[in-house]
């Protein structure tokens, strides 16, 4: 593969070259036989190999159609494979997912670098019931997501993702499991949808809200919710024994959630 395919940066291109590393991507995700799994970036189709092994359907897209013949040969003779040839974030997904049958809806992928926070992003925004995210990504973009109150990896990204998810580190990967070799390592990630959601009277607010809050993140609240009432926020966060003088990075998925709903 890697002798006659010319990689393209541009895409964060970085191909799995260690076969066991995709086999354990699918048994920690438990994919059962009536889940239907989204595939992110399929590259080589190393991971869809194994996805379509276990899952009812799998489909996967792929924004570099240069890889249209590698892929088609690959999965010729493959029925439960549809891959879409187009940039996933222009994507209506609810639409795509639409023509299929499932039980459960999950993502398992390994994630390009340079737009891992989007996709999530519009995996949480679109508002698609997913069941499951496993997704391997840069480490440190994995430390971000499960970061805690307090850790300067703590930020929006992780605010929005423990509202909707459980989150775990599930293994390492080393740089040199991929072609071309990146120049760090990566980590797996889960994440596991929480059965019951804090109640939010307005979930465009509270994202709004938590985006504004971090957004100078050596800023007090005081400081960056300049535009919001004060006197409101400071009586819940007196509840919790804080002021306006903490900082977002310092505030528990609650607080926000208390926060956005007094408004």
């Amino acid at each position: 593969m890697e002798k006659d395919f010319q990689f393209k940066k541009k895409f964060g291109q970085n191909f799995l070259r260690d076969d066991s590393i995709p086999k354990k991507i699918v048994s920690y995700s438990d994919i059962s036989e009536d889940t239907l799994v989204i595939e992110i970036g399929p590259g080589a189709g190393a991971l869809t190999k194994e996805l379509v092994n276990t899952a009812k359907n799998v489909l996967a897209y792929e924004i570099d159609s240069s890889l249209k013949p590698v892929l088609d040969e690959k999965f010729r003779n493959v029925a439960n494979v549809d891959i879409i040839y187009d940039d996933f974030l222009n994507r209506d997904v609810s639409k795509d997912i639409e023509k299929y049958s499932y039980q459960h809806l999950y993502v398992v992928a390994n994630l390009p670098y340079y737009i891992t926070t989007p996709i999530i992003m519009k995996l949480i925004e679109e508002n698609i019931v997913i069941d499951k995210i496993v997704v391997m990504v840069q480490k440190e973009v994995g430390d971000r997501f499960s970061a805690t109150p307090g850790n300067r990896d703590y930020g929006s990204l992780t605010v929005f993702l423990n509202y909707f998810f459980v989150v775990k580190k599930l293994f390492l990967v080393g740089k040199n499991c991929f072609i071309p070799k990146p120049n760090v390592d990566s980590i797996v990630v889960s994440f596991n949808r929480k059965p019951d959601l804090l109640s939010l009277n307005n979930q465009e607010q509270f994202f709004q809200l938590v985006r504004d809050s971090f957004q100078y993140k050596r800023k007090t609240l005081r400081n960056n919710l300049k535009g919001y009432d004060l006197e409101k926020i400071a009586s819940v966060l007196e509840k919790y024994d804080l002021d306006l003088q903490v900082r977002a990075e310092e505030l528990p998925l609650e607080v926000f959630v208390d926060i956005s709903n007094n408004l």
